[in-house]
């Protein structure tokens, strides 16, 4: 079912993990995709991967902390392909630490607050901009379950936090005006950082399999089709949501806080 077809979709943190399976499942939806991350020959191989498949894609080099980057991003997309229907923010990290508060690095608390928060606000605030020309639009913010619950790092868990409030608030703002702004909440996914810890410690999966009421951990394909049915025509009556893509972990209670 191609539930984005003629839509175009923008997807920042394209190059790896969550991001670059968004935007094939986009891409496979029958949205014409405009990728951007720092990394650009990743984008490159992406692109290719999807223009072979038969979609239709575009990449932009774009460090989405920096304001100026993230405004061309958007001009490129519009200037490409026409208009901006869907948006999915999905840049950002930090390694969730359990380290202690009183010994933290002030340095390491803005870059991660500017990786996952600053940036989601620039990218809504252009993106925001853009769709009130056209009458409307969809925005899918990327969070993590660290932001529904504690048990990370104050960094990252702050940030994921507040990307929940930058969501809620866009929603109410601008539901009138025809944008809705929803996002997801990625559990334990076998993507980026997870993926290096799975592989040098296979038992490490074994536990968090066991913890998740699902009995496995997620596959960055299945978030990205969540993230594919919210920025579509099919969610048209979600707004200001934030959805668990976790197999249910934040809602156990026997879950490895430990290993978070």
């Amino acid at each position: 079912m191609t539930i984005l077809e003629g839509k175009v979709a923008l997807v920042t943190g394209a190059s790896s993990g969550i991001g670059r399976a968004t935007a094939k499942v986009m891409a496979a939806h029958g949205a014409k995709v405009v990728v951007a991350a720092r990394r650009e020959p990743e984008l490159a191989s992406l692109v290719d991967e999807i223009r072979s498949a038969g979609g239709e894609a575009a990449l932009i080099r774009t460090d989405v902390t920096q304001e100026a980057e993230v405004k061309a991003m958007v001009e490129f997309a519009v200037s490409e392909f026409g208009r901006l229907d869907c948006a999915a923010n999905n840049a950002g990290g930090g390694v969730p630490s359990n380290a202690d508060w009183p010994e933290a690095d002030p340095e390491a608390f803005l870059k991660t607050m500017d990786l996952n928060t600053t940036s989601t606000w620039y990218c809504m605030k252009y993106e925001i901009a853009q769709m009130l020309k056209q009458g409307g639009g969809s925005i899918v913010n990327t969070s993590s379950i660290a932001g529904l619950r504690a048990g990370t790092g104050e960094a990252y868990a702050s940030g994921k936090y507040a990307v929940n409030g930058l969501t809620a608030v866009g929603a109410a703002k601008y539901g009138t005006q025809g944008i809705r702004v929803n996002a997801v909440a990625p559990g334990i996914i076998e993507a980026g950082g997870w993926a290096k810890r799975f592989s040098e410690d296979p038992a490490l999966n074994t536990t968090w399999n066991e913890a998740i009421p699902a009995g496995r951990t997620g596959r960055p394909e299945e978030v990205g089709e969540a993230i594919a049915w919210l920025a579509s025509d099919a969610s048209s009556y979600v707004t200001g949501v934030v959805l668990p893509v976790d197999g249910g972990n934040v809602i156990t209670i026997n879950r490895p806080d430990s290993l978070a």
